[in-house]
């Protein structure tokens, strides 16, 4: 019998929909298993919600921003990135409409990175595959 996998959402927050320069990375601070390692910001859906409302409630509860949505980047899996065994994730870029990301929730620092600082942090393993998708997509400054 298989298990039901768990659908999670994240966004590439970028600096301009059109042509991005930086991404958005956050790092964790809860829970401690996953604390000190780096992130696209985002989370589980919640049962009745469309990926898209549980993206921007997300968004809006773990950085305090409002969000312009772009284009999904899409997954090998059915438009999905495995990231677990039992989590699959769909990732849209986003550029902030209404207000400053800061580290409300579950995140304790954030950071704009380049296609050149990338590597610059310790990416949660499952984010790894997607944050190499998206480093040409980012134009250099």
């Amino acid at each position: 019998m298989q298990e039901t996998l768990i659908d999670v959402v994240a966004a590439a927050i970028v600096d301009h929909l059109d042509r991005p320069t930086r991404l958005l990375a956050a790092r964790r601070s809860a829970p401690e298993s996953l604390a000190g390692r780096w992130e696209l910001p985002g989370g589980k859906v919640e049962p009745g919600e469309t990926p898209l409302d549980a993206l921007r409630r997300e968004l809006a509860e773990e950085l305090g921003v409002r969000v312009a949505v772009g284009t999904e980047v899409p997954g090998p899996a059915d438009g999905a990135w495995p990231i677990t065994a039992r989590h699959r994730m769909r990732v849209w870029f986003a550029l902030s409409e209404r207000g400053t990301p800061e580290p409300l929730q579950d995140h304790d620092e954030l950071r704009w990175l380049t296609a050149a600082e990338l590597d610059d942090v310790p990416w949660l393993p499952g984010d790894v595959q997607i944050v190499r998708a998206l480093a040409p997509y980012l134009a250099p400054r």
